[in-house]
């Protein structure tokens, strides 16, 4: 039986996610021996102490999740390592990595869906994961002609507190009205929320906050609850679960990298918000949200309002960045993509139900958007998304 060490306390809703995929490997594949080392072991004792732990436990790898790793140290060990990136990838050594900057790409684009123009991102510098979601959020942005506001902590801490309440509040209050803010996580998102509600600051009136991970017991102590981005974190433990095993059987020898992408949004309260001032355009919107399913036309879109077809559309793509049929096509390739994953109806229904009169069409329209078929979509996603829930 192979004995893996874990150096992580798996507190946070994406570490039990990625120890969810590596015991469900385990299960498959196994079983293997499992000893989670709480990190005041380190603490107490150094490397020096886990080494001589794991020498007397005779450990065949360890999974890491450390913020400051003597590789030296471990290797000494001559068994397989997986680092748990923290403040950067760790290089001749596996990592698990995740694909941060199309986590901010992702960020944006469903802000900018929303008619924003005033955006703002909230994490901390010397973390890669944080870092690279703030560069990917800002060169979208940035290439809509907007900006980003940045406040950036100096250190990463968990607890709900640990932050300058001061500080915080003085640039939350000097944003402009109304700003979408990214937060680098799910705990940074939910320091916004509490932080909001001590200063009377609307959420999502004034500020649209989304964070990352979908920690559900974080979203939902937040007020309102919180929405997030949804990672594809137990499938990685899988992939790396797997890909140890290899190393461990001497089958491969390279480092490597697992990647971690995002998914999807999972929308809650703290961004039920669109920044137009515009009340028609808000009122085509709001025709789109009620009657996405029924076979409508851009001419039933444009009959919802008073103002001509050519008035109508160089307005909205003004105020949305796009046209009144794409925002209509986008609208239901998303309600389309999560009933995919959320259901098991047949993708033929599921078309149906989201206003696609074609399946053929629909195939085409979401491979534009989502890059790979339906199908594909569903088979890649929805097992982990199922077990994650249980």
């Amino acid at each position: 039986m192979k004995k893996i060490l874990l150096l992580t306390d798996f507190s946070s809703g994406y570490s039990r996610s990625l120890l969810k995929g590596i015991v469900r490997y385990s299960n498959k594949q196994g079983p293997w021996m499992f000893y989670r080392m709480p990190q005041y072991y380190r603490e107490l004792y150094g490397d020096d102490g886990v080494v001589r732990w794991a020498k007397d436990w005779k450990a065949d790898a360890i999974i890491a999740q450390l913020e400051n790793v003597n590789l030296d140290k471990l290797n000494e060990l001559g068994i397989p390592i997986i680092i748990q990136n923290y403040k950067e990838r760790a290089n001749k050594i596996c990592n698990i990595t995740g694909d941060y900057f199309g986590t901010g790409e992702m960020a944006a684009g469903f802000f900018l869906n929303r008619g924003f123009s005033n955006f703002a991102y909230y994490g901390f510098k010397d973390m890669v994961w944080s870092r690279e979601r703030a560069d990917g959020f800002r060169s979208k942005v940035e290439k809509h002609g907007y900006t980003v506001s940045m406040l950036n902590n100096e250190s990463y801490k968990t607890e709900q507190w640990s932050f300058d309440l001061n500080v915080l509040s003085d640039w939350l209050m000097s944003l402009p009205r109304p700003v979408a803010l990214f937060a680098c996580d799910d705990y940074f998102a939910l320091q916004i929320t509490e932080t909001c509600k001590i200063y009377n600051i609307a959420v999502p009136g004034d500020i649209s906050v989304l964070g990352v991970d979908d920690d559900e017991l974080l979203c939902n102590i937040s007020h309102p609850p919180l929405s997030s981005i949804v990672l594809d974190v137990e499938t990685g433990g899988y992939m790396a679960a797997e890909r140890l095993h290899q190393l461990m059987n001497h089958e491969i020898t390279e480092a490597f990298d697992i990647v971690i992408p995002p998914i999807r949004i999972e929308s809650r309260q703290s961004t039920e918000k669109y920044a137009v001032d515009d009340k028609y355009i808000l009122k085509v919107i709001e025709y789109i949200k009620v009657n996405y399913a029924r076979d409508i036309s851009i001419n039933d879109i444009i009959r919802s309002v008073p103002l001509s077809r050519r008035v109508l559309e160089k307005r909205f793509k003004e105020k949305m960045g796009t046209s009144v049929y794409q925002y209509l096509l986008l609208y239901r390739v998303e309600l389309f993509s999560d009933l995919l994953i959320k259901t098991d109806r047949p993708l033929v229904d599921l078309a149906l139900i989201c206003g696609f009169d074609d399946y053929k069409n629909v195939v085409r329209v979401f491979r534009k958007y989502k890059e790979i078929t339906p199908l594909q979509y569903r088979n890649q996603y929805k097992e982990i998304i199922a077990d994650s829930q249980k």
